[in-house]
């Protein structure tokens, strides 16, 4: 694990901007393509405009196959949809083709999306239970949720590597999000958290006892080791060691 923190959230994105690029040209090189998983919220959005804008030339963005570690059960035309944001943000500015854009079907039920999503991937894959995503890309609430896996709900358990539903009583409302053991597969993964609002929760998961009840995030353990964290100054306050 490595931790990296800048004086700015623009560092921040910046650094991770790069990470992202030369993250993608590897997988390319290896794989031929490179698959990603993008997080929603608001912190993300500056790092999908810094890629579109300036980062155009440095990857071969048609070898790119976008996922989504988690969904908000909205149409893709809302607001809050994670995607939508992704495709204002990142996608139509780059004019990613729809064969490369992997989207939760929140047409169907809460419960249909996660499955179907979940055969989606195997079937990306070409494997049930092997989806190695080459890119996680997190954020972290400052309640130290991730992805969709909030405090006390049940995917917290859930061992199975897959897509999941559930109804979350904090937000009061219904989310599809990849599961630990199936985030955990990814050859990288990468939390961008920034704020004074989220030090807490970033102290919490980096130095607090194991409490997966209490602090989700930590629950992202790949296999690999491979995790780096990008703050700024502010997220990383409370951190005794830096």
């Amino acid at each position: 694990m490595a931790i990296r923190v800048f004086k700015s959230s623009e560092e921040a994105s910046r650094a991770l901007a790069e990470y992202f690029v030369a993250t993608g040209n590897e997988a390319i090189a290896a794989r031929g393509r490179f698959a990603v998983a993008l997080s929603g919220g608001s912190s993300p959005k500056k790092l999908f405009e810094l890629l579109a804008a300036d980062y155009r030339d440095q990857l071969a963005w048609d070898k790119v196959d976008f996922f989504w570690g988690d969904e908000r059960y909205v149409p893709h035309t809302d607001p809050n949809s994670n995607y939508l944001m992704a495709k204002k943000a990142l996608l139509d500015p780059l004019d990613i083709q729809p064969a490369q854009i992997f989207a939760v079907d929140t047409s169907l039920s809460p419960s249909e999306a996660a499955a179907a999503y979940t055969r989606t991937m195997q079937r990306y894959f070409d494997s049930e239970n092997s989806l190695p995503l080459d890119l996680d890309l997190l954020g972290l609430g400052d309640n130290a949720h991730t992805a969709s896996l909030f405090p006390h709900t049940s995917v917290l358990t859930d061992e199975s590597v897959s897509v999941q539903a559930l109804y979350i009583e904090e937000v009061q409302a219904n989310r599809v999000t990849m599961t630990a053991p199936l985030l955990n597969q990814a050859r990288a993964t990468v939390f961008l958290v920034y704020g004074e609002g989220k030090a807490e929760a970033v102290r919490q998961i980096l130095e607090e006892e194991r409490d997966i009840q209490r602090y989700p995030a930590q629950l992202i353990q790949p296999e690999n080791g491979n995790v780096t964290w990008f703050l700024d100054e502010a997220a990383a306050s409370k951190l005794t060691q830096k």
